[in-house]
């Protein structure tokens, strides 16, 4: 056999390996079933009076011809709002008396957090994949600015949490996700009514033997409207003026209390 002829046969059965290998790739990609979320509004109008709102997420898992997907698997969902950064005081007293201590600031702290599972998560996956999904509250990314001791980083983080699960901001509801027939599912979130305007993402995750095999994003837009929304804009859009504005208010208000106290 020439030189020649033996490259050309080596560089047959490298052609022919990689043709397999993708033909693989493709066919085992074609077996991951494929998620259809919905969710029951994709716009929440926020206006004078409002007291809050409750959210159905709900969808199906099929394979891809469209049947159902033909194994048992579990369903997590993360309803997560407009990202902020944030300072977090902790207060400390010191005699008889309530002063500020130490404080830790976040870069991107999620105004509204919540997660929806059709199990509890640590039955569902592991601690890796629960972190980089961010599956739960104690695997929630806040980002923390600067250098500071991890402890000390750690305490900041769930006191944090802690305040924001007391306002009603960041839930986490383990058996709230229903399935049927392990096609369709559904979970249902309410908002409280101080609830940030912004976009919210609402990702579904199926998870079986603890690996995550299918993924959707569903998006839902909370406005204001009305008055609240002129405030809003006002404040946002000439910040100066609007600031002007509420120190006239509040010496207004103070005189008219003033003269009616004085009257009276």
């Amino acid at each position: 056999m020439t030189p020649r002829s033996a490259a050309g046969g080596m560089a047959k059965r490298i052609a022919s390996g990689l043709f397999a290998l993708l033909a693989f790739s493709m066919l085992t990609a074609q077996r991951e079933p494929i998620l259809v979320p919905e969710v029951s509004q994709h716009e929440i109008q926020v206006r004078q009076g409002f007291t809050g709102t409750e959210l159905l997420l709900f969808g199906a898992i099929l394979d891809p011809s469209g049947n159902r997907a033909g194994r048992d698997y579990d369903i997590v969902v993360v309803l997560k709002g407009p990202t902020q950064s944030i300072r977090l005081r902790e207060k400390r007293k010191v005699a008889g008396v309530w002063l500020n201590a130490d404080s830790s600031d976040f870069r991107s702290a999620p105004s509204f957090f919540a997660v929806s599972s059709s199990r509890p998560i640590d039955e569902i996956v592991d601690e890796r994949t629960a972190a980089i999904y961010e599956l739960g509250l104690d695997w929630l990314q806040l980002s923390p600015v600067g250098a500071i001791d991890p402890e000390e980083q750690a305490r900041f983080a769930a006191g944090l949490v802690d305040l924001r699960q007391r306002e009603g901001l960041y839930k986490q509801q383990d058996n709230g996700v229903t399935l049927s027939e392990q096609v369709l599912y559904q979970a249902r979130i309410s908002l409280p009514s101080t609830v940030q305007t912004g976009t919210y993402t609402a990702e579904t995750f199926a998870i079986t033997q603890g690996r995550v095999i299918a993924s959707a994003v569903s998006r839902v837009e909370v406005r204001k409207l009305g008055f609240e929304r002129f405030v809003v804009n006002f404040a946002n859009n000439d910040g100066f003026l609007y600031g002007l504005l509420a120190v006239f208010v509040s010496i207004g208000m103070g005189w008219i209390a003033g003269r009616l106290f004085v009257l009276i």
